[in-house]
């Protein structure tokens, strides 16, 4: 767009400023004339940069706000070619320095000038914070350093398995390499694992998780997710104890999600906890509690807040990415409901979560 096809409006004129109504706007903003004498100092822009705002208003920009760009150079006087330009209407988003009188911090900088018959008559800045852009690239580094990390091992294996195999087929026995096989297949399910809570983590930071409701029969699934997991010799069939106590209401739920979740925390208590895993079924009107508990060390208090985050592993023995209860966490609250952590009865960890009963979704 051009200054020619803005819309006219307030910010177009050159009379005054509703300078109160920019308070109310989340966003620093700090706003000049074509000199660059400060008109506008809003809430944000104090906060942000620890400047009282009345002092700021009618001082050049350059004192009250100097800038820096990546090579160090003075931005206000550096972008004065873009100022006098008819038709250039701003800058993008970029990384500029304030040079505070206690310390150089950083920020996400965005300009808007604003020309009347293409003379300049303001300039608009909107500063933002550049610490949770970066809190949000260290968990994608994160990510990617824990998935390179988890896939080597199994993969490894897997190609090592395969090319003795190849190689040396007619050597081995048919029960060396039905072994052979079956460590190929149980590490392929676990980079199958791995790479759905990726993909799971991406849909929760993108916040496009979809439930789809349905009625469950949840013991019936529980019961199939305990099978499992002796099935699949993760624990021996003595291991788990299920309770029911009370009359479960018609559950509508995401059946698959629901799943995940026990899934997570069941191989949670298998991997971190010890001795007997006790999971109980409570109904209550309203919905269905949940509590999975073992009999290991349990989770401090001071581990509690952090056990949902992203990469949380604890004392973390075995294998595991750090995100299952992250995901079970957001799984929960996609349907409404609530999940914690506090020690059981027995001195371990339990987790206990809950679901409303809810009902089938529409459009």
């Amino acid at each position: 767009m051009t200054a020619d096809d803005e819309p006219a409006g307030p910010a177009m004129l050159d009379g005054p400023l509703p300078v109160a109504a920019f308070d109310l706007l989340p966003d620093a903003i700090v706003v000049t004339d074509a000199a660059g004498t400060v008109e506008v100092f809003n809430r944000a822009a104090s906060r942000l940069l620890g400047v009282p705002a009345r002092p700021a208003l009618g001082r050049h920009l350059t004192e009250v706000l100097p800038l820096l760009d990546e090579r160090g150079n003075d931005w206000w006087e550096c972008s004065a070619v873009s100022r006098r330009m008819p038709r250039v209407v701003g800058q993008p988003e970029r990384r500029l320095t304030y040079a505070g009188p206690d310390h150089d911090r950083d920020f996400h900088v965005t300009v808007q000038f604003t020309r009347v018959a293409g003379r300049l008559a303001r300039v608009s800045l909107a500063l933002r914070d550049t610490s949770s852009r970066e809190r949000l690239e260290r968990n994608r580094a994160d990510l990617v350093a824990t998935v390179a990390h988890e896939l080597r091992s199994p993969l490894t294996s897997v190609k090592g398995f395969t090319a003795t195999l190849l190689a040396k087929w007619d050597r081995f026995t048919d029960e060396q390499k039905k072994l052979m096989l079956n460590t190929v297949n149980t590490d392929a399910d676990r980079v199958t694992r791995l790479l759905a809570e990726v993909l799971d983590v991406s849909r929760i930071d993108s916040g496009r998780i979809q439930v789809r409701k349905q009625i469950i029969d949840l013991p019936a699934r529980l019961r199939a997710v305990l099978e499992g997991k002796i099935a699949s010799g993760a624990a021996g069939a003595g291991r788990f104890v299920l309770v029911e106590e009370g009359e479960l209401p018609e559950m509508w739920v995401d059946p698959d999600k629901l799943e995940q979740v026990l899934h997570n925390l069941v191989d949670n208590a298998l991997r971190h906890g010890a001795g007997t895993v006790t999971v109980l079924l409570r109904g209550e009107e309203s919905g269905t509690e949940v509590r999975v508990s073992d009999e290991g060390e349990g989770v401090s208090e001071a581990n509690a807040a952090r056990v949902f985050t992203k990469f949380w592993r604890g004392a973390s023995r075995g294998n595991g990415t750090g995100l299952g209860l992250y995901i079970a966490k957001a799984l929960i609250e996609a349907h409404g409901g609530t999940i914690s952590v506090g020690r059981a009865p027995s001195g371990g960890a339990e987790f206990r979560f809950f679901v409303p009963a809810g009902g089938p979704v529409f459009g």
